[in-house]
């Protein structure tokens, strides 16, 4: 795990690409290994394809690693506000494996891009070798989700980035620093009057704009996946509960369940070495 932590090394290329008559932007990590398999990354809810960064550079001794900031998110166009459903980035993911001609690729989603995973994971596309969901299951803590919502709905501008770092660090402590520190600096954009913001869609501050799956659709993706899959929850999750985590397991036919201690629902911000190595060892395997 030494050097998770520490500034990347490998080719990392920033692209564009065109779908659905918006223009996304995703990283490509390009292998140390010759004709390496691809491992594409969804982020959550109010994310970007940056917080996958040191996770990334980790992964490429074995795969080529493809982030993609999802609509709405990061450096991707902003939609319509009737569009941020989660069918709707299934789509876009299926249009982006079919744009870059990926084949056998492994696809991991951490909460929205879990939901993502669940969805595009459960219409059996033959390109899929394997998942990983992260922490979120077809239905969610209530408590959790009002925590997300109380979160996003909070004062959202700032005086600098050490002011916004300084109210996520009172949020959540659990993070290493360094990379907390990294993660609420790429989060950010300049307003025209020189404060900051978040770069997500303003409309997504309502996380009912959000649009989930129902509860009874998400639990026939889940039962639908047939390829290996992995699902790992944090201990201290307050989206998903050990009996949704045990149900999954028991209906998805071919899962093993990874639990990461000392983290909440950010999984890989909170414990990276520890989501590092569930990952990497379901991964590699």
């Amino acid at each position: 795990m030494q050097g998770y932590l520490e500034p990347t090394q490998t080719a990392v290329v920033d692209e564009l690409i065109e779908m659905h008559g918006l223009r996304f932007h995703f990283r490509d990590w390009r292998s140390k290994q010759a004709d390496a398999p691809n491992l594409v990354l969804l982020h959550g809810y109010t994310s970007h394809a940056r917080s996958w960064d040191a996770f990334a550079e980790a992964m490429t001794d074995r795969y080529r690693v493809l982030a993609l900031d999802q609509r709405g998110h990061g450096e991707t166009d902003w939609a319509a506000a009737d569009r941020y459903g989660i069918d709707d980035m299934a789509d876009d993911l299926e249009t982006f494996v079919g744009a870059l001609g990926l084949r056998r690729f492994a696809l991991l989603g951490l909460s929205m891009g879990g939901m993502v995973t669940m969805e595009y994971a459960g219409r059996r596309p033959k390109e899929l070798a394997a998942c990983v969901i992260v922490d979120i299951g077809p239905e969610i803590i209530q408590s959790g989700s009002s925590r997300i919502q109380a979160s996003v709905q909070a004062s959202d501008v700032f005086s600098s980035r050490d002011e916004a770092f300084a109210i996520a660090r009172s949020i959540n402590a659990l993070p290493p620093e360094a990379l907390h520190r990294r993660r609420s600096d790429d989060s950010l954009m300049r307003l025209e009057d020189g404060r900051w913001t978040y770069r997500y869609d303003r409309v997504l501050r309502s996380p009912l704009n959000l649009r989930r799956r129902d509860a009874a659709t998400a639990w026939q993706s889940c039962a639908n996946i047939n390829v290996p899959t992995q699902l790992i929850r944090g201990e201290l999750s307050d989206i998903l509960a050990p009996e949704i985590a045990e149900r999954m397991v028991q209906i998805i036919p071919d899962v093993r369940l990874a639990v990461v201690p000392r983290a909440g629902h950010g999984v890989p911000l909170d414990a990276p070495a520890g989501f590092l190595a569930a990952a990497r060892q379901f991964l590699t395997g």
